[in-house]
């Protein structure tokens, strides 16, 4: 054993690995009981996610040919007319750039949904399938709202149906083997 906490072969069997006691414990718990814990806990998650998810479909990326800006009024230079280093030099700006943008987008689902549904979970004072639903339910509208009515309706729609359907399969009961 090297003597830190949580290193070695862990607890033993029928033994929980943390003091409930801890106040470090105790302050994490308190902290994603909250709705504002939990509504950043799951906006920095969703930043990592989406990070990880753009970087993957940036890379994967043939819909759009790469072109780099020529001069001032000429047609752009194809990629593959570019030494290799200044062709890793655009692909990777490319690729942050996308990854940015869809972290901050996954962050905001992320904050927002959580955020929303434990609020509605806090007024209800009930934990069931409606929660998710109608946060999602928001969530889209409050995403499309500058699309028009049309669009808020459709994101409305298109959310709480996604959050009903992943809510209800992660409330299946679980079968035991």
């Amino acid at each position: 054993m090297s003597g830190i906490p949580g290193a070695g072969a862990g607890a033993p069997a029928g033994q929980s690995q943390y003091d409930p006691n801890d106040p470090n414990v105790k302050r994490l718990n308190a902290m994603m009981e909250s709705c504002f814990g939990k509504a950043a806990v799951s906006g920095v998650m969703g930043f990592g996610m989406g990070g990880l998810f753009g970087m993957f479909m940036a890379s994967m990326s043939y819909d759009t040919p790469f072109h780099t800006p020529g001069a001032p009024g000429s047609s752009p230079t194809p990629i593959t007319s570019l030494p290799l280093r200044q062709q890793l030099k655009v692909g990777f700006k490319d690729m942050g750039s996308r990854s940015y943008s869809t972290a901050k987008n996954f962050g905001l689902v992320g904050l927002m949904f959580a955020g929303i549904e434990c609020g509605i979970e806090g007024y209800r004072a009930k934990n069931d399938l409606f929660n998710g639903t109608a946060a999602g339910c928001l969530t889209g509208g409050i995403l499309a709202r500058s699309g028009g009515p049309t669009a808020v309706a459709g994101g409305c729609a298109a959310f709480a149906a996604f959050s009903a359907a992943i809510d209800s399969w992660l409330r299946q009961p679980k079968d035991d083997e």
